[in-house]
């Protein structure tokens, strides 16, 4: 959850104020105390009444490290105190009112409001009674896209290999992503993780028997070996220890030609890297995008921290209109947690296949199968029309099927690869059409309102779909 500064703002005369403390005070206390049972981490600031505590008490707040600020009205409050708030608050803002008709909290928010809005000062307003669930969650979700996208500025990208086949839209400009994001990007050559994965591993050998021994490995004795899934596992293990070395906070590798060709497909890899465990147990989600998709890896990073959970990655394959089903799948990573989304790594790695690499891959390997597991889901992708980000946004269900029918859809493309079958709420003709990428990614859940709040406070805009 994410940390929320709260501040209470009052009327600027003493007798009012006074009369006012105790009612002020019940309001703001019910509000941080529903939005510490929400699980948020609250910061107080008082009460503001003088033109020195609001500003004083801002910066006090703001030293805290806040993802977002509140203030908080239950009454009328001067206007300028806001004012001064703001200005000691670099942060996102909120004003929220209570709708107590006992006192003209509405009233002092939008006095407030429209002081900001002359002055171009950001914020967003929001109202309700102090403990409404629909409040809490809303502030919920702005604090939780703000913690999110602040988390952005300052990390670094680690991008192994350059431009996949000629894939544009797996490319952005570093210098854009800076100066938008904060987002550095630490180039790699892919021979670094070639040079470190040479030769034998225990580490590696262990990682082999714990795939041998959950999932379902179908060596062929050419394309798959139990020597190419270790070489397999020895490139994540260098993936792992270079970021561990050049503190990337997210990575993609290109993979394609050069590891395809002559080394093993980094399929394994990038399953295990964005998966919430390995064989030693559970571990931090490294979040790691096929093809080194800049805005691919972008738009998962974003949404892992506003989810905590991992972001799947997949090619937008194919779509079936006798179901009006989409068919979500790629060669490289969905993280073996969304075939059951399951805490067990067993119960999810239960529903794995490690299937020969297809022709398109010589070098061979594991492809690593399965189907995702069903419910509700939101899809998103960061990409960009005339140079401009945009964050394309749609709803989405899984679906499962019995086991001849999957059979049959599966076969229709790539039986070997991983698989999501996607009912969208959008037609396929507009999603085709205006789609900005091959690649789509996915969180369980309807997260569209952290993404819609995360988008704006990045100055992306937003295009949903909804039929």
């Amino acid at each position: 959850m994410a940390r929320i500064g709260v501040l209470a703002v009052s009327d600027g005369r003493d007798h009012v104020h006074r009369r006012n403390t105790g009612f002020i005070r019940s309001k703001a206390d019910e509000f941080t105390a529903a939005l510490t049972a929400a699980g948020h981490d609250v910061v107080t600031g008082g009460l503001v009444a003088t033109n020195t505590t609001a500003t004083a008490a801002a910066r006090s707040v703001a030293a805290s490290s806040v993802d977002v600020t509140v203030l908080y009205y239950a009454v009328w409050a001067f206007p300028h105190f806001t004012m001064l708030a703001a200005d000691a608050t670099p942060g996102p803002l909120l004003l929220v009112a209570s709708t107590d008709p006992t006192e003209p909290g509405l009233v002092g928010m939008l006095a407030a409001g429209g002081a900001l809005d002359q002055i171009g000062r950001a914020h967003t307003r929001l109202w309700g009674a102090p403990s409404d669930p629909g409040l809490i969650a809303e502030v919920g979700a702005h604090a939780s896209a703000a913690a999110a996208v602040g988390s952005l500025r300052g990390s670094t990208f680690g991008r192994f290999g350059g431009r996949p086949m000629g894939m544009n839209t797996a490319v952005a400009n570093t210098d854009q992503w800076m100066r938008q994001f904060g987002v550095d990007v630490e180039e790699i050559d892919q021979y670094e993780l070639v040079r470190r994965a040479e030769g034998p591993s225990a580490e590696a050998v262990s990682g082999r028997k714990w795939l041998e021994e959950h999932a379902t490995v179908h060596y062929d004795g050419d394309r798959l070996t139990p020597e190419l899934v270790e070489r397999q596992l020895r490139l994540y293990l260098a993936v792992r220890d270079v970021a561990a070395e050049r503190h990337l906070d997210f990575s993609g590798i290109k993979a394609q030609p050069e590891l395809t060709e002559h080394f093993a497909t980094a399929d394994v890899a990038e399953a295990l890297l964005n998966d919430p465990y390995d064989w030693n147990g559970p571990k931090a989600v490294h979040v790691t995008a096929t093809e080194a998709d800049m805005d691919g890896a972008l738009t998962m990073q974003l949404m892992h921290r506003i989810t905590g959970t991992p972001v799947l990655f997949a090619d937008v394959r194919h779509y079936h209109p006798d179901r009006d089903v989409w068919d979500l799948c790629n060669s490289g990573q969905h993280a073996t947690w969304f075939a059951a989304r399951s805490e067990d790594p067993a119960e999810n790695l239960a529903q794995v296949h490690l299937y020969p690499e297809v022709f398109f891959f010589p070098a061979g390997g594991a492809s690593v199968q399965h189907i995702a597991a069903p419910g509700r889901m939101t899809l998103a992708r960061l990409s960009r029309l005339d140079g401009e980000y945009r964050m394309q946004l749609v709803l989405g269900e899984f679906e499962n099927y019995d086991a001849r029918t999957t059979r049959e859809l599966v076969s229709r493309s790539t039986p070997e690869w991983p698989h999501a079958f996607a009912r969208l709420d959008v037609a396929a003709e507009t999603f085709l059409s205006r789609f900005g990428a091959n690649h789509v990614h996915a969180v369980p859940g309807d997260r569209r309102r952290e993404l819609r709040v995360a988008a704006g406070l990045m100055g992306v805009r937003v295009e949903e779909w909804s039929r």
